[in-house]
């Protein structure tokens, strides 16, 4: 047989027996005179066995050890194997689905997927959507949540809940927001530091207060107006030194 004649017995493309033989898991067949290769049944009944244990999810190093005669692996070891790796698929597979039932619970926040703990959290958030400055807040948090370790980012949630749940939350970030249009030095800043403060809660600025020369910390004071980005600084410089 050629090639061709090969690779259309078994339902493959000629491309993907050349690749074979480059792997080694296909012998060379002769060839003839002519240069061609000269393909035997055997070489049709390996190359169709090649193609059904792919077909079963086996990689092809392990295909190569299925059809080793005396140093591969038993085809029932490799087959239990896959087995296990399909089972723990199928339940990452579940777990992904019953997060997405979550989020399509959640409607469509315009931050994108967020977990189901700062959803509700944005919901409660509704007293501010009308500043600009609440959106750009909201992207912060959905940044920080997902670069946050996974176990830390319940506890994060429920800090955050706790603190915009306080008693004037909504008032105290009204002062903030207030600040869009004012220059760095205007006295509201002082007020709005202190309010800032205020509802900080313990857990979220580390004791030893925040490296302000990390590229994250100057790229969030550049995305602030100047009065908002000192508000923010002294409030978080005063919440580190009440820390210590």
């Amino acid at each position: 047989m050629r090639i061709g004649e090969l690779a259309g017995a078994v339902g493959v493309t000629t491309r993907t027996v050349r690749h074979y033989h480059h792997l080694g898991l296909l012998p060379e067949p002769e060839r003839l005179p002519n240069g061609y290769r000269d393909y035997g049944l055997r070489h049709a009944v390996v190359l169709a066995r090649i193609r059904r244990l792919t077909e079963l999810g086996l990689g092809l190093s392990e295909v190569r050890d299925v059809l080793a005669d005396d140093e591969g692996r038993d085809l029932a070891e490799v087959l239990a194997e896959l087995d296990e790796d399909l089972a723990r698929q199928e339940a990452a597979i579940r777990e992904r689905r019953g997060r997405l039932r979550a989020l399509l619970e959640q409607g469509r926040p315009a931050e994108g997927p967020v977990s189901p703990e700062l959803a509700r959290l944005f919901a409660g958030m509704e007293a501010f959507l009308e500043s600009p400055m609440a959106t750009k807040d909201r992207e912060v948090l959905a940044l920080i949540e997902t670069a946050a370790a996974p176990e830390e980012r319940e506890r994060l949630a429920a800090v955050l809940a706790g603190a915009f749940g306080e008693p004037g939350a909504v008032e105290r970030a009204r002062e903030v927001y207030a600040l869009v249009d004012a220059d760095r030095d205007d006295p509201r800043v002082d007020d709005a530091a202190r309010a800032l403060v205020a509802c900080l809660p313990d857990g979220l600025v580390p004791d030893e207060g925040v490296d302000e020369g990390h590229g994250f910390i100057r790229a969030l004071y550049a995305d602030l107006a100047p009065a908002q980005a000192e508000a923010v600084r002294r409030a978080l410089r005063t919440h580190a030194r009440g820390r210590r």
